[in-house]
């Protein structure tokens, strides 16, 4: 009799114990989980592919610009007038289009992100939605989020990524 109190007894806690380790309240974050996915990769590498033209030609502007600046900066005073103006209207166009050339990589680049959010924000939701059914998660906070816990909080990102990576 006894010996069967201590098995229900044991059972029951047992049986007690388990709702608590569900993982009620989790870490997700989903800036790494989006960003780190293949279809993440693949359209960096799609953008870093289109805008390998304008990014070398940045990178030889800047170069020349900074020749022309130690030029300008060592022999200015020293050379003649004329040759001077011209350094520096070389200098100033080259600086117009080495600003123009940013700008517009920075507008592909925010274009880009944005048409990528734009796709990936169903799959990102269908994901999150499969590992907080799958690990009973009743809360979910971003590692920003957390202020204190007196317990280490399941961080479910890798598997947000693992199932991203399988909707594609």
């Amino acid at each position: 009799m006894r010996k069967s109190i201590v098995i229900f007894s044991l059972g029951l806690a047992a049986a007690m114990a388990l709702p608590a380790l569900a993982a009620e309240v989790a870490v997700l974050d989903w800036r790494q989980a989006l960003f780190t996915s293949d279809a993440a990769q693949r359209s960096m590498s799609e953008l870093e592919s289109r805008l390998s033209g304008q990014q070398q030609e940045a990178q030889s502007l800047g170069q020349e610009l900074s020749q022309l600046q130690q030029r300008l900066q060592q022999e200015g005073d020293t050379l003649p007038d004329a040759e001077r103006r011209t350094l520096v209207q070389e200098f100033q166009q080259k600086g117009s289009r080495f600003e123009q050339l940013r700008q517009q990589i920075m507008e592909e680049q925010r274009s880009a992100e944005e048409a990528f959010l734009q796709q990936a924000e169903p799959k990102l939701e269908q994901a999150v939605e499969q590992v907080i059914e799958r690990h009973g998660v009743e809360v979910l906070v971003e590692p920003q989020g957390v202020l204190h816990s007196e317990r280490d909080l399941p961080n479910l990102t890798s598997e947000v990524v693992e199932i991203l990576n399988s909707l594609n």
